[in-house]
């Protein structure tokens, strides 16, 4: 596996749709395997194939199972991790929510972003076999994250009033939303 460089918002590649993968081969396979490597080093929960520069719709998502205060400490946490090629959400609520956003291609920044409160995502495993998986809470807001980027879509562009978008240290974007918390005016 190789970690892969991270492409950041200033590069064009991020603000364009990526295109359906055609084919599940060894290629695909080896840029799974570079994304997972790829986002646990840099701490994420999520990362989307634009980001490490392949224009193809595909995504991965690794959350942990229990909440962080939940979880005991001296282990490492239990995670769930999600490959989706070619992700669709297929259904969303009626019920939107606000919550704190990062993202690797936009180091230093986090903001609040409005999103539906429930999702179900449509795709293709790593195998190729169909999945439909129907997300809630963080998980749904990632996905729902995740598949923007697929469109070209970053969180930044969700955000219209300046006052909902501030900076925070370089490598904790992800750790922001995963806490969903905004610092103290």
């Amino acid at each position: 596996m190789t970690i892969r460089r991270i492409v950041y918002s200033n590069e064009p590649i991020l603000h364009e749709p990526s295109r359906r993968v055609r084919r599940i081969d060894a290629r695909l396979e080896k840029l799974i395997d570079d994304m997972i490597e790829t986002m646990r080093e840099a701490n994420g929960i999520g990362l989307a194939a634009v980001q490490v520069g392949v224009q193809e719709r595909l995504i991965v998502v690794e959350m942990p199972l229990l909440p962080e205060d939940e979880q005991d400490m001296e282990e490492v946490p239990e995670t769930e991790l999600y490959v989706l090629i070619n992700p669709e959400i297929v259904e969303a609520s009626d019920e939107l929510g606000w919550g704190v956003e990062g993202c690797l291609s936009i180091p230093g920044w986090a903001g609040e972003v409005e999103r539906h409160e429930a999702i179900t995502v449509e795709g293709l495993d790593r195998e190729g076999r169909e999945v439909r998986i129907c997300a809630e809470g963080l998980l749904a807001r990632v996905f729902q994250h995740e598949v923007d980027h697929c469109q070209g879509v970053l969180f930044i562009d969700r955000i219209e009033d300046p006052d909902r978008i501030w900076s925070v240290e370089e490598g904790q974007e992800e750790a922001a939303e995963a806490a969903q918390e905004r610092p103290s005016d």
